[in-house]
């Protein structure tokens, strides 16, 4: 049986606050902005290369927004994915990496795969994790 991601859905306080971030400095492309009413609103976007879309509105959850956590975009190089959000006005972290002592800043030495980690925040405080990939995809 498969069993696919294809929808995540994001509690936001402000719908086209929201829509403007994820679509102008993250890049998401927008696939629906649908109303039914005035209380009630579907926006759902995706990000690059993913078959999986986020969605935001009005009517859809009781969850408090900002509250969704470490949902993670894997990219195949984290500095140009970093560098590309900041100059699109992201606030990103730092880079960093895993060692045996802990965290230590800068991407993995050896770019291994899920080694590279960089955050950020929509405006509602809801947390994305950056995460390098270099191989080819898990299917």
């Amino acid at each position: 049986m498969d069993l696919k991601l294809e929808l995540v859905l994001l509690p936001v306080s402000d719908v086209d606050r929201t829509k403007d971030f994820y679509t102008k400095k993250v890049g998401f492309n927008l696939d629906v902005d649908h109303r039914a009413g005035d209380e009630f609103r579907v926006v759902q976007m995706t990000p690059p290369g993913s078959a999986c879309s986020i969605t935001i509105g009005m009517g859809l959850t009781d969850a408090t927004p900002g509250s969704v956590r470490g949902t993670h975009l894997v990219v195949t190089d984290i500095e140009a994915a970093r560098a590309e959000l900041v100059e699109r006005g992201v606030d990103v972290s730092d880079i960093r990496h895993m060692e045996s002592g802990g965290w230590v800043p800068g991407p993995d030495p050896q770019h291994a795969d899920y080694g590279s980690f960089a955050d950020f925040s929509d405006p509602d405080g809801n947390t994305w994790v950056l995460q390098e990939r270099r191989g080819e995809p898990v299917r």
